[in-house]
């Protein structure tokens, strides 16, 4: 039978493991609060969305200040070792239905970590999502695409993507004029006018470097890219400020270009098809 003074021991130890789980989970708390707060700041999303993990560590700590004391405390050592049990068993189950929601929170918190997008860059995900990024959770991130929808990708499935950012370090975006023209075409009026319609446009910029200007580099470099059946194949490098700017100034590249190539006489190559008609014999009856 346990003594007076025994109980009085076991009474103060599990009040000094509380109070030192207490001042743990204090400065284990300020200190994922502050690494939250600063990955919210750069991602530009609300950091109040992530407090949940600030309570989720005063509660693990306090779960291992009770197995302390469950398992240091005799009396309590039996009746500690049966809600372990039970809570072993309940955990797996629910570890167990929760996996995946568990892995989009590790992959939305790598995305605060590493940071390959923030809100509002500008993202190609994999070979089939692209747009804007509107909002950054722990579970999902939305893309608006184009037509003004809302992409949800789970976390997951951006983490085992190819990621192309438009805008993470320089906006700056260089467009590729691509087209053919016939293989007896004028090269270089061809090359003068995309170049002239290039330089017209409102968005059009100067991105040469200086070495580029210390070699003469042209500000839209027109190169010839090879040879096909077509004709002659002809890109175009211009560059603007941002990929929406990049947008309108190719579309508009487009509609200029072959406007000012029909006055000058210049075909743009397309495909040549020859369809064949073969007529059924027919029978003459004598």
């Amino acid at each position: 039978m346990q003594t007076f003074e025994s109980k009085w021991e076991q009474l103060i130890f599990a009040i000094v493991v509380l109070v030192v789980a207490f001042f743990i989970g204090r400065i284990f708390r300020f200190a994922v609060g502050r690494f939250f707060k600063a990955g919210a700041k750069k991602l530009k999303v609300d950091p109040t969305r992530y407090n949940f993990f600030k309570n989720a560590v005063d509660f693990i700590i306090l779960l291992i200040a009770a197995v302390i004391i469950f398992r240091s405390i005799p009396a309590l050592r039996t009746f500690g070792n049966t809600i372990l049990t039970g809570a072993g068993i309940l955990a797996a189950i629910v570890g167990f239905a929760s996996q995946s929601a568990f892995s989009n929170i590790v992959s939305g918190i790598f995305l605060v970590i590493f940071r390959p997008f923030s809100v509002g860059d500008r993202v190609k995900i994999g070979t089939l999502y692209m747009g804007d990024v509107e909002d950054i959770t722990l579970r999902h991130t939305i893309i608006k695409d184009f037509e003004n929808r809302r992409i949800v990708i789970p976390n997951t499935v951006i983490s085992n993507e190819i990621i192309i950012n438009s805008t993470t370090v320089d906006e700056r975006t260089c467009v590729f004029v691509e087209l053919t023209i016939a293989m007896d075409s004028d090269i270089d009026k061809a090359q003068r006018i995309i170049q002239e319609g290039a330089l017209q446009h409102r968005y059009c910029i100067d991105a040469r470097t200086p070495v580029d200007l210390a070699r003469g580099d042209h500000q839209v470099m027109v190169r010839i890219m090879g040879f096909s059946d077509l004709g002659i194949q002809l890109r175009a490098y211009v560059w603007a400020n941002n990929p929406n700017d990049a947008f309108d100034l190719k579309t508009d590249l487009h509609k200029s270009i072959k406007q000012r190539f029909d006055q000058a006489g210049i075909a743009v190559a397309l495909p040549l098809r020859i369809i064949s008609y073969k007529n059924p014999s027919t029978d003459v009856v004598s």
